[in-house]
């Protein structure tokens, strides 16, 4: 992964996973956020509460209902960034983070596709909070999207 040209907030988490599947296949699956509470780990209790479908754009604001260590949280993400197939980026503009910029990429390789992940956030509670309990949860959020993932698209690890 490149580097970040510019640092929107002061932590940051990077993945990435190979898929053995085009690209024009992959994308999509990403474009519909109703497919993000399959890739969401059972215990936050994620649910999608803008209608289907969406038309993504620029703009394009998708609300979340969720639960942070058992607390009722709700989301709101503003796809800010919409470039088919090769990336979008969503920000948070409500919920429980003070920031959180997440840039999703699609980069045919090998006869299939790299997914990058990256995002900046921001914590209430600074580094302390970061460090014993946002960060093990994104962890764990991005391990759960990876096994999801090679489920629905054939990759062995």
């Amino acid at each position: 992964m490149a580097p970040a040209t510019r640092r929107p907030a002061p932590f940051l988490w990077r993945s990435e996973l190979w898929l053995p599947r085009p690209v024009e296949e992959v994308f999509p699956f990403f474009a519909d956020a109703h497919n993000l509470e399959a890739l969401t780990p059972p215990f936050l209790r994620f649910r999608v509460e803008s209608p289907a479908p969406m038309v993504m754009a620029p703009g394009a604001r998708i609300d979340y209902r969720l639960r942070i260590h058992g607390i009722p949280v709700r989301w709101q993400s503003e796809i800010t960034v919409w470039d088919p197939p090769r990336r979008f980026v969503d920000e948070q503009r409500k919920g429980p983070y003070k920031a959180w910029i997440h840039t999703h990429t699609f980069t045919p390789r090998d006869g299939g596709t790299l997914v990058e992940d990256e995002v900046w956030y921001d914590v209430p509670g600074g580094a302390f909070v970061n460090e014993f309990f946002v960060r093990r949860d994104v962890e764990r959020i991005f391990a759960y999207r990876e096994e999801r993932l090679r489920e629905r698209f054939g990759s062995k690890r």
